[in-house]
């Protein structure tokens, strides 16, 4: 396999674009060099070219060298991207877009050639091979399995249907917001009990982490690896009770379907 049909070409390369792009070189997916980078401010990912990665301003030149073209720039750029690139594309591009509410219908309108689309939403955790990426495609099944590979060495993957891709996006990619959030909360709760910020944060970080792999590893519901820590007039009910009486359940569920409305409406 020649370097072009290894590299991957990451345009718009901005802090999913740079995670995803670590992330595959973190793994040994691919090596910097088999890495293009794209973007109008190159200084702000300059530190890259130190790690080995390809940067450049040239979306022509990344794409016309890559083989894979990962599409990683806003929504309203997505027509104005695929229109310059268009020249450069040939019938053995791959095209994957991480871009947030745009259809693989709108891309297949903007390219010339019939290419291979596939969707793909991964989360930040993607640069410590932590991901949860869903992945959907309509005209690439003969592809779908590299770049679920591809993903797969980086975190989960779950293949779905194009229609739910941004319920996956708030679930999944947002989601890393909500959580770091509840983990700050937990942080500063600890630090009132006493603890230092550094141990408070240590405590509250890792038992996220073991109840998450608990959830993972023995494949249970929540709430019967909630039943083994609560027991009876126990100190774990009593503040599992007061916070959803303080509405934590509602106001999570609330905030993802507020968050899933805005990304309905994103054009």
């Amino acid at each position: 396999m020649d370097s072009k049909e290894q590299t991957i070409a990451v345009i718009g390369a901005g802090n999913l674009g740079v995670a995803i792009a670590q992330g595959i070189v973190e793994k040994g997916v691919r090596k910097p060099e088999e890495m293009i980078l794209t973007r109008r401010n190159i200084e702000s990912i300059d530190y890259l070219k130190k790690q080995g990665f390809r940067i450049t301003q040239s979306n022509l030149q990344a794409v016309e060298q890559s083989r894979i073209v990962m599409l990683c720039v806003q929504p309203k750029q997505v027509k104005q991207v695929i229109q310059e690139i268009n020249t450069k594309l040939n019938k053995d591009h791959i095209i994957v877009s991480v871009i947030t509410g745009v259809k693989i219908d709108e891309i297949h309108k903007e390219l010339k050639l019939d290419l291979p689309v596939i969707r793909a939403m991964p989360n930040t955790a993607i640069s410590i091979g932590e991901s949860m990426t869903c992945i959907a495609s309509k005209n690439a099944t003969a592809h779908m399995e590299e770049i679920e590979l591809l993903f797969g060495t980086l975190g989960l993957t779950l293949v779905i249907e194009e229609k739910l891709m941004q319920a996956a996006t708030v679930l999944g990619a947002s989601g890393i917001a909500f959580f770091l959030r509840f983990l700050r909360a937990a942080t500063q709760g600890g630090i009132q009990m006493g603890f230092d910020a550094e141990e408070a944060q240590m405590i509250a970080v890792q038992t996220a982490k073991g109840a998450a792999s608990l959830i993972l590893t023995n494949k249970q519901h929540p709430e019967v690896e909630i039943d083994k820590v609560t027991t009876p007039e126990g100190c774990t009910i009593e503040g599992l009770n007061e916070m959803e009486h303080q509405g934590l359940s509602s106001a999570l569920i609330k905030g993802l379907m507020v968050s899933y409305n805005k990304i309905k409406n994103i054009k």
